[in-house]
């Protein structure tokens, strides 16, 4: 769809009259395109009908991986453009065995559904009745539009269709030939060359001998395969590019660019010979000029002069817009260097600070502290961190905190909490605060939850295992504000910040510890909590505390926000709208890439 509306709508449905025939043109569009686009690397694609009337696709690639894409692309070119649906089944992987250059051999089996009908190979000559006896059963019993009759009647099948009158013998002599297409060459299974053109002889003189091979001369540029006769039948639909071998030229010819060929492999069955209808591959004059080339050397009915032409001035058009683009793109960078900067100054702002209290303080504006009247905090630390230090280098306790603080951070996005500081291997977080919000429970809840398996994907450098954390959650109220000018931070005072602290310091190794009044906010809400009875709480007196273990409702993935559905089912209008934009800005440039 993206190509179709980029204007490559055209061009891609002029390709083949059949499916077949779109795929086996793909790599003559993209050697096209690669006139324009140098440094593209297009995948290739090659059909083979086997004997028992299957219908295969070979898929070669430089990227690994992209395989999974090709299914998607054939079945909505099929329906788009066929009305046809087909089935893309992966057959095998094979190690590249054809030696094409590419590091990535796939074979799909392409089978077509007909409606109402059983799973049909593609069009071939051995179904090729009983597609046409039920395409005319389709066509009584219901209007079904042209391009579908298309697809099941092949064109060169119907009834009355053209058939082509050929001559006796061939009325062209031999030099008329070899003058006309300047640039040929037939050789037979050996690679034996037997005839060649004009020109071909005047930048190769080697070939005005008889009895010379053609892998003597010339390499295969394109499809990267063997140059033998059974390759080039098994690649016979696809361009052929050959390059000459630069020491079987003469001296004269050693400081130009070698010349490269681009054409037609046509095999003629009753002589064993093969012969390869071609023209120089140039783009634009000034290669020309490096070959040793003149448009006289090129047949005046070969569209390469027109090519040539075209190109030549299309690169003249180009060269004048990318001065203007160039000015354009130098105020751009003054302008783009202004904003990194500004963004730079606002993110280094709001990791420090809310939004909404960062955002106060650039307009000028005084930040009040304010009192929130419930809140839910946690704290959380590091099973014997201080042992950890002891027997580790400075740089694996760094690795081992930013990895655990790297996944702790992306969670209080998934959850919606605010991360108030982290000292050490102390880790603070609050829900409701600075913005109040009546789910905060259940969202420090979930973090934490969170937290615990995050946890376990973080090693000791020590023992090698899982590191253990102690989680400690408490309601309250609290009184928050901004403290200090220098580097200014947004912290929470009260005593409810001192008992949140206490359930962490009592708590148990992997376990989340829970203070009676974030019980009360959570025991109707989905969670499976334990009581753990009475304990001394330092400051505090006996405590009835109990331990988190699990959400009923959610599960480890959605927790950690990877799941098919959104974690945090109470995020407002607001981060809803971002979170779609999000991911339509991801999808668009997925498709650019």
């Amino acid at each position: 769809i993206f190509c179709k509306m980029s204007g490559y709508d055209t061009m891609l449905r002029t390709l083949g009259g059949n499916l077949v025939e779109f795929i086996e043109n793909l790599d003559a569009l993209h050697s096209y395109l690669a006139l324009s686009y140098q440094e593209m690397n297009a995948p290739s694609f090659r059909v083979e009908r086997t004997n028992d009337g299957r219908t295969l696709l070979h898929y070669y690639s430089d990227r690994k991986g992209l395989h999974h894409i090709v299914p998607g692309i054939i079945e909505a070119v099929a329906k788009d453009f066929f009305g046809s649906k087909v089935t893309m089944t992966i057959l095998e992987q094979p190690e590249e065995e054809e030696r094409t250059g590419k590091k990535e051999h796939v074979i799909f089996l392409m089978t077509q559904t007909n409606e109402g009908a059983k799973t049909e190979t593609l069009p071939n000559d051995k179904n090729w009745a009983e597609q046409k006896d039920i395409a005319g059963k389709v066509m009584l019993s219901r209007s079904i539009c042209h391009s579908t009759i298309r697809f099941i009647i092949r064109p060169d099948r119907v009834p009355h269709s053209f058939c082509p009158s050929y001559p006796k013998r061939l009325w062209i002599e031999e030099k008329a030939f070899c003058n006309a297409f300047p640039f040929h060459i037939v050789f037979d299974q050996d690679l034996t060359v037997k005839q060649t053109g004009v020109n071909i002889q005047k930048f190769v003189p080697g070939l005005q001998r008889t009895g010379n091979r053609l892998d003597e001369y010339f390499i295969v540029v394109h499809p990267e395969v063997t140059l033998n006769i059974h390759s080039i039948k098994k690649f016979i639909n696809s361009q052929f590019v050959l390059k000459t071998k630069r020491e079987m030229l003469p001296q004269s010819f050693q400081n130009q660019s070698m010349l490269k060929l681009r054409g037609q492999m046509v095999w003629m069955e009753s002589l064993c010979c093969m012969v390869y209808l071609c023209s120089p591959k140039l783009r634009s004059l000034q290669e020309l000029e490096e070959r040793g080339l003149h448009l006289a050397d090129i047949a005046q009915h070969d569209t390469t002069r027109d090519l040539i032409l075209l190109n030549q001035q299309r690169l003249a058009e180009i060269e004048l817009s990318n001065q203007l683009e160039r000015k354009k793109e130098e105020l751009r960078i003054l302008s783009r260097n202004l904003e990194v900067e500004k963004k730079k100054t606002e993110t280094l702002l709001y990791a420090m600070l809310p939004r909404h209290v960062a955002n106060q303080l650039k307009e000028g504006k005084k930040v009040e502290a304010g009192e929130f009247k419930v809140c839910t905090i946690l704290f959380s630390d590091v099973v014997t961190f201080t042992n950890i230090c002891a027997a580790c280098e400075p740089i694996q306790i760094v690795h081992m905190l930013n990895s655990m603080y790297s996944k702790f951070d992306r969670l209080t996005n998934v959850h919606d909490v605010y991360k108030v500081e982290t000292i050490g291997d102390a880790y603070m977080v609050v829900g409701g605060v600075p913005i109040p919000k009546d789910t905060h429970a259940e969202r420090v809840a979930n973090f934490a939850l969170g937290m615990r398996i995050a946890a376990r994907e973080v090693t000791n450098p020590i023992t090698g295992q899982p590191i253990q954390i102690r989680v400690g959650l408490h309601t309250g109220p609290v009184l928050a504000g901004v403290v200090g000018e220098k580097m200014p931070r947004y912290c929470l005072f009260g005593d409810t910040v001192n008992t949140a602290s206490r359930m962490e310091s009592h708590g148990v190794p992997d376990h989340i510890h829970l203070s009676p009044f974030t019980y009360r906010a959570l025991k109707d809400k989905m969670f499976d909590i334990r009581e753990r009875g009475e304990i001394q709480v330092k400051g505090k007196g006996l405590m009835t505390t109990y331990f988190l273990l699990q959400n009923l409702k959610l599960s480890e993935k959605q927790i950690m926000g990877k799941g098919k559905e959104e974690t945090c089912v109470y995020r407002d209008d607001q981060q809803e709208a971002q979170s779609l934009d999000s991911r339509v800005f991801f999808w668009y440039n997925l498709i650019l890439t």
